[in-house]
């Protein structure tokens, strides 16, 4: 789906709010474009549980990394939570990015996201050097998988 459709922008939306929630000022000020999330350099997924938009998740190329695609945008509705929506979206995540090329994925988040990193964690991220537009900052929490 693209990132711009009206059912990807309105949980975008509702990630963003989740993460000023939790870190306060815009929730996320990494740029992003959303040509990004066009294949074949990107891709960006709406999972669906009972005919709603459940959750969401991107990837794109990571800059100056050609065959590693970075996720962005990982976000699952506070209904559909513990119902495998975001474990299922990330696995096909990093099956779009595989059947393309690509050969890691990458990802942010924060140590606000308890949640977050418990899912990573589970399915078999590490944690890697930060990188990114939250290198510096002292809750960043990076992760990496090889596919």
């Amino acid at each position: 789906m693209r990132y711009t459709s009206p059912a990807a922008a309105a949980l975008v939306s509702a990630a963003l709010a989740d993460l000023t929630g939790r870190y306060g000022g815009d929730g996320d000020g990494t740029p992003v474009d959303p040509a990004q999330f066009d294949p074949p350099g990107g891709a960006f997924l709406v999972a669906w549980l009972d005919s709603r938009p459940a959750g969401c998740g991107g990837w794109r190329t990571h800059h100056g990394a050609p065959a590693t695609a970075e996720i962005k945008r990982m976000y699952t509705v506070p209904e559909a939570r513990g119902r495998g929506v975001a474990l299922a979206l990330l696995r096909a995540l990093e099956d779009s990015a595989r059947a393309v090329g690509y050969r890691r994925m990458i990802l942010e988040t924060g140590y606000r996201q308890p949640e977050a990193i418990a899912l990573y964690e589970k399915a078999d991220y590490v944690r890697i050097p930060d990188f990114g537009h939250y290198k510096d900052e002292p809750g960043v929490r990076s992760f990496g998988r090889d596919l």
